[in-house]
């Protein structure tokens, strides 16, 4: 059902943080409870819903200043529903946390659990758990802990995955991913009878220590209102480059299928990256749907190894896998 909400204001105040306020109780206790994720808030500005004296803003952190009057206009069950996948029961214990110290915390994600919330506002993830988690540690403390998301996994791929523990760190972090001075390492599983010559690379990579490297512009390919899918664009219409090196460690077998352990480093970190990377060279992921590779109790992709030597960030977390 369509609907269409009009709100005037004088205050000076974000556009995000406005209508995380007034849209609930414009809403009147509807389907959410009045629990409107500021995720979801960003989304439905982000999807260009939302419109300031007559022109469309879709940028959360627009300010709102003088008398203002805003329309917002959405379908209410969309925006209250989305499907609920197979996502795992988890809840965060001593034993996954990989690395902590006073800045930072290193899970060991489980695989079909998402990292962040979604839309939904009502959805078990990551870093709900690892607040909880914190809090549980320090029942003193009168406010949720901070948690700040660094970086993402897909929901399907498990491994380690770091969190910061302060806003101080935070702009740290973020130039240590920037500049590349870090070492990211993935495990993926793909079928062995996929593996062949890659004829645009000219390398050999169709048993043990063959190892190549994948350099692309890739970016989103599907339509808004599809499942996200990335793939290969120009650079001219919105491509990222991103690059991957590839080695096949060793033969192994899963679910019953003859597959090779590829180690994959990567040199950039975009979306989908080691997914697009491997399905596009014809060696698609085992359990990897979205991306051509065979149908499987999971995607057998896992962050193996997250480390960085700059400043004072120094450290070198793994995962292990049993594959």
């Amino acid at each position: 059902m369509n609907k269409k909400f009009s709100f005037s204001t004088s205050e000076k105040i974000r556009l995000d943080e406005f209508l995380r306020r007034e849209l609930p109780l414009a809403l009147n206790n509807s389907p959410s409870d009045s629990k409107i994720s500021n995720s979801k808030i960003r989304r439905l500005i982000m999807s260009g819903s939302v419109s300031v004296d007559g022109r469309q803003i879709m940028r959360p952190a627009f300010e709102l200043h003088g008398n203002t009057n805003l329309s917002v206009n959405f379908d209410s069950e969309k925006f209250f529903f989305e499907k609920q996948p197979d996502d795992v029961e988890f809840e965060l214990s001593d034993k996954d946390v990989l690395f902590e110290d006073e800045n930072l915390i290193f899970i060991d994600k489980p695989a079909m659990f998402p990292t962040e919330q979604t839309i939904t506002g009502n959805r078990a993830n990551l870093h709900d758990e690892v607040v909880s988690y914190l809090w549980k540690r320090n029942c003193s403390l009168r406010n949720p802990p901070y948690v700040g998301i660094m970086h993402r996994l897909d929901r399907e791929t498990s491994g380690v995955i770091l969190f910061t523990k302060n806003r101080i760190i935070n702009k740290e972090v973020s130039a240590v991913f920037q500049s590349h001075d870090f070492t990211k390492e993935y495990f993926a599983v793909v079928e062995k009878k996929l593996c062949k010559n890659s004829e645009k690379l000219k390398t050999l990579f169709c048993k043990v220590g063959d190892a190549i490297t994948v350099e692309k512009f890739i970016g989103r390919v599907s339509g808004k209102s599809q499942t996200g899918k990335w793939g290969s664009l120009k650079e001219t219409r919105g491509g990222q480059y991103s690059k991957t090196n590839f080695k096949i460690l060793k033969e192994c077998k899963i679910e019953g299928k003859d597959c090779f352990l590829i180690e994959c480093s990567l040199f950039t970190g975009r979306t989908h990256q080691i997914r697009v990377h491997l399905s596009e060279e014809g060696m698609p992921i085992l359990g990897d749907n979205l991306y051509g590779g065979s149908s499987a109790k999971r995607m057998y992709l896992h962050a193996a190894r997250l480390s960085a030597n700059s400043g004072e960030l120094n450290f070198d977390v793994r995962s292990p896998v049993d594959w």
